[in-house]
This record gives structure tokens, C-alpha cells and sequence, in this order.
């Protein structure tokens, strides 16, 4: 079974809190104080039979851009299926809120986006297996360890699609072309699914097709797009909302 580090003490702090992964070990650095977030964290690890070890700064530098003195071995992140997600809005009795990542490359912009996701209670988020961002360790560091309490499926995005509505969803994509309506003028308090494309070069053409509309957000200043992540995080903030 593969196994990673996660560094950083919110992203270690929210995969011991999700309890989905397993653990191996907990590293804490030479000198750092055991207060705060570390004692917890070391406390959530002993209760799992993790005990804290310590570890030299310089062996910690290689562990993360920014491991703030602590580090923890786990299995790889643990997928699940599209069928789960799809379980989800009759548990909490609510609509389907879910979002879809079109081959989105950047680590940064990837945690960004899954921070925002898990922020609005998303219920779950759907990416590709190949080509695109994975849930890497740099990942999880950039979500702030919010991607360890999401679901999260990779798969075919058109089949996803199709499934999404057979299940009454609408499906939204986000651009910024002529042919999309305002975000403001399109109901999204219903079962909603958003699909955010590519740093560079945005929805592919299949993925486009597939969706229901495509949606926009207005602007007024003298650029042409926002970046994905932060537009994508506006447009489920517009969803949220909605949906309130």
C-alpha cells in the first residue's frame, strides 16, 4: 500500500480529526513546543496508537513546503465511488450541490477550490483519473486539510455527467464565453452540479456539450477571466446562496 507524508499542522490535524486514512507515524520536530494544535495532534495519534516521535528540523524540511514542525505517514488518499456522492443529498435531506474539476492541473488551485467545496457543504467532488490533479500531499496542504472531509471520486467526467442527471441534476459549466448566461439570472437553489475547466484553456469540448448551460461572472474591470479557482470558488459561493 502506498504511503505519504502530510506536513502542517491544520492538514495533520484534519486527517487525524476525518479518521479516514490510516496512520503510520507522527513526526514531531527537534524543539518544537507541544502546545496548541501539536498537543492535540499528539493526543488524537496516541488514541490511535500513533506514538509521537522526534524528529531533526532538517529532516522535516523535506517533508512539505511549509511542515510548521510536524509531519504524519498515511495511506494515499482514499477515493470513493460516484454512486456514494450521489447518496448524499437524501441523507441530509437536502438538494444536490456537487462540483466537477475538468482536468484542473495546479495543486494550488485544486486545494483552493476543495477548501471552498468543503466550506458550502458540497457533497461531494468529481474529477478525472488521468491528466489532472490528484489528491496529493501538496494538495491537502493547500485545502488546509479541508479535502479529508470530503468525498471525493475520480472517473470519466461525461459519464458523470450523464449519471448526475438521471439523478435530477442540472449541470452548470463555468465560462467565459458568449454563449454563457450570467450567473446571477440562472436558478441554482435546485439539485446543481458545477463544472469548473482548466487553468489554461478552460472546459474541454466534450464537457461542454454535456452540460445543461454554461454560466459566467459578470465583471466590470479591464481583465478577461478570473483564475480557475478563484472563480470556481465564487460561483459556488453564488450557488450557496442560492440555495439558503
Amino acid at each position: 500500500m502506498a504511503k505519504e507524508w502530510i506536513s502542517g499542522r491544520n492538514p495533520v490535524y484534519e486527517v487525524l480529526q476525518a479518521r479516514r486514512r490510516h496512520v503510520y507515524r507522527l513526526l514531531i520536530a527537534e524543539g518544537a513546543e507541544r502546545k496548541g494544535r501539536i498537543s492535540q495532534i499528539i493526543k488524537m495519534a496516541a488514541k490511535i496508537k500513533v506514538p509521537a516521535e522526534t524528529a531533526p528540523r532538517h529532516q522535516m524540511k523535506g517533508m512539505g513546503e511549509n511542515p510548521q514542525g510536524v509531519a504524519l505517514q498515511t495511506n494515499a488518499y482514499p477515493y470513493i465511488d460516484l454512486g456514494e456522492i450521489l447518496k448524499q443529498p437524501k441523507k441530509r435531506g437536502e438538494h444536490l450541490f456537487v462540483l466537477l474539476l475538468d482536468v484542473l492541473q495546479d495543486p494550488q488551485n485544486l486545494g483552493t477550490l476543495l477548501r471552498t467545496a468543503e466550506a458550502v457543504g458540497i457533497h461531494g467532488v468529481i474529477m478525472p483519473a488521468n491528466r489532472a490533479a490528484g489528491i496529493t500531499p501538496s494538495v491537502v496542504h493547500a485545502s488546509s486539510g479541508a479535502s479529508e472531509h470530503l468525498l471525493v471520486a475520480q472517473g470519466n467526467l461525461s459519464q458523470a455527467i450523464s449519471e448526475i442527471k438521471e439523478a435530477g441534476g442540472w449541470v452548470y459549466g463555468l465560462e467565459g464565453g458568449p454563449e454563457a448566461q450570467p450567473i446571477h439570472k440562472t436558478r441554482l437553489d435546485g439539485p446543481v452540479a458545477i463544472v469548473v475547466g482548466s487553468e489554461g484553456s478552460g472546459l474541454r469540448s466534450l464537457t461542454r456539450k454535456s452540460c445543461d448551460a454554461l454560466i459566467s461572472l459578470p465583471m466590470r474591470g479591464r481583465i478577461e477571466s478570473l483564475n480557475a479557482a478563484v472563480a470556481g470558488s465564487v460561483a459556488l459561493y453564488t450557488a450557496f446562496n442560492s440555495r439558503q
